[in-house]
């Protein structure tokens, strides 16, 4: 693309409410003028918070964050479920929401904790023959959404205003915190259904120092005050085992080879960096000292 340049590294963007990942990924992209780019985690455009943005290189590493564990504060309003339960939806159904003291909260949100089974929204991202399942809904077809396992490590209220509930939420990937929402109002009796969400955290960024567009665009006539907003890929591995090469190593590993190096610890997954201390590759290591490159990376 014309004036867009190869720059590698990690933004990790502050997300507004009313943009879809990807409409946040390309204002951000256009602001860096980058040529490859993508973001780690969608957030639906009710959302907002973390939503880390990579660069070049560090494209290559987005996959390997998606499983990572999340927190969020979600607030849901009882009483109320919606088409696609959360705010955006229309209404489905208006109940009487029951006495509630906090020992009944906590029971209906420790039965959603730990390794449970979720059935995600119909309005959701979720392929089903190649085709997203709200487009589908969208068209009129009825759809049946396949549950699936997902881990909620903390499912906890930390505040309450009469029928809405502020909720701590640290989950893993492909968990949908507007069913949490809604099967938390079924199991207080009246449903319930996301009125708002912010994304706090994704590992390894547990203490992101997020930066939202308009300091991005304020930012934007200095390319290297732009620049100095970036984290280096290697940010988005520290907390993967690393493997230090030797110059020899780290030419065959280049070429794609698989290296024997008696030092290396088991790993399904590692990052390889060179005696420059910079990153050479994602391995992995089985139990002989085998490094095999998973994917290469190439970091001037």
């Amino acid at each position: 693309m014309k004036n867009f340049r190869d720059i590698t590294g990690i933004l990790l963007l502050d997300k507004p409410q009313g943009l879809s990942s990807n409409q946040a990924l390309q204002k951000v992209r256009r602001l860096f003028r980058a040529s490859k780019a993508g973001h780690t985690g969608s957030l639906d455009p009710l959302a907002t918070g973390l939503l880390p943005v990579c660069f070049g290189e560090a494209t290559k590493i987005a996959g390997y964050l998606l499983g990572a564990r999340k927190a969020y504060t979600a607030q849901c309003k009882l009483g109320v479920t919606t088409t696609t339960d959360d705010a955006e939806g229309e209404t489905v159904a208006t109940r009487t929401v029951p006495a509630l003291d906090e020992a009944i909260i906590e029971s209906a949100l420790a039965k959603l904790r730990g390794r449970i089974v979720q059935i995600p929204p119909a309005y959701s991202a979720i392929k089903q023959g190649g085709v997203p399942l709200y487009k589908r809904v969208r068209q009129g077809e009825e759809v049946e959404v396949p549950p699936r396992e997902v881990d909620v490590h903390a499912f906890d209220c930390i505040e309450r205003d009469g029928d809405r509930l502020t909720l701590h939420v640290e989950c893993g990937s492909g968990t949908y915190v507007r069913s949490l929402a809604r099967d938390l109002g079924e199991m207080l009796g009246c449903g319930a259904h996301l009125t708002a969400l912010r994304r706090e955290w994704i590992e390894p960024f547990r203490q992101p120092a997020m930066y939202t567009l308009a300091e991005l665009e304020q930012a934007a006539a200095d390319t290297d005050a732009l620049d100095s907003l970036l984290l280096p890929l290697e940010a988005g591995l520290q907390n993967m085992p690393r493997l230090e090469l030797d110059g020899d190593e780290e030419r065959r590993l280049r070429h794609g080879q698989t290296v024997r190096i008696e030092r290396a610890s088991t790993a399904e997954q590692a990052y390889a960096i060179g005696p420059d201390g910079k990153p050479v590759a994602l391995v992995a290591v089985d139990a002989t000292g085998a490094v095999r490159v998973l994917r290469g990376l190439c970091v001037l």
